[in-house]
C-alpha cells in the first residue's frame, strides 16, 4: 500500500487528541470535588454494576483490567471504594462506600455544567449523530482486533 493510499489524518491521533483535552476541561471542572474525571468514570461504572465483577467493569469502561485495578487503588485510598470477593476465588469486586457517594454528589454539578456547556457549544443535534458515528468507529475498531492477532 502506497502512503498516498493512507487515509489521513491518523484516526487513532485525532481520538486521543480530542480525549485529552476533554480530559482537561473536566478534570479542571472537577478539581473542587477532589476527583478527576477518569476516577468519576470509574465509580460511575461501579455504580452502573453493583456487586459484578470487575472484570466486567474493566469490560464497561474498555480499560484492562491491571489500568483498572490501579485506578481502585487510589479510589480505595480516598475511601470511595471498597473491595470484597467475587463469585469464585478469582473475581474480585468493588463496591462505592458512603464516602464515595458523597465524593460522586460532590462532583456531579461540576461535571453536569461541563457537560451541558459543551454539548450546547458542541450542538445537541450534532452530538447525537457524533455519539452514533463514534459507537460505530468502536464497532469497526473491535472488529479488526481479531485479524491482528493472527
Amino acid at each position: 500500500m502506497k502512503d498516498a493510499d493512507i487515509p489521513r489524518p491518523c484516526a487513532c491521533t485525532s481520538v486521543r487528541r480530542v480525549a485529552r483535552l476533554l480530559a482537561r476541561n473536566y478534570d479542571s471542572a472537577l478539581a473542587s470535588s477532589g476527583m478527576n474525571v477518569t476516577q468519576l468514570a470509574v465509580l460511575r461504572a461501579i455504580e452502573r454494576h453493583p456487586g459484578e465483577s470487575l472484570s466486567r467493569v474493566a469490560e464497561d469502561l474498555v480499560m484492562d483490567r491491571t489500568t483498572l485495578y490501579r485506578a481502585l487503588a487510589v479510589l480505595e485510598k480516598c475511601g470511595w471504594v471498597k473491595q470484597g470477593d467475587g463469585t469464585d476465588a478469582r473475581s474480585r469486586r468493588a463496591f462505592i462506600t458512603r464516602k464515595g457517594q458523597e465524593a460522586l454528589s460532590k462532583a456531579h454539578p461540576a461535571w453536569a455544567s461541563t457537560q451541558v456547556a459543551l454539548i450546547e457549544k458542541f450542538g445537541a443535534s450534532r452530538w447525537q449523530r457524533f455519539v452514533r458515528d463514534m459507537a460505530l468507529l468502536a464497532d469497526c475498531a473491535n472488529s479488526l482486533q481479531p485479524e491482528q492477532t493472527k
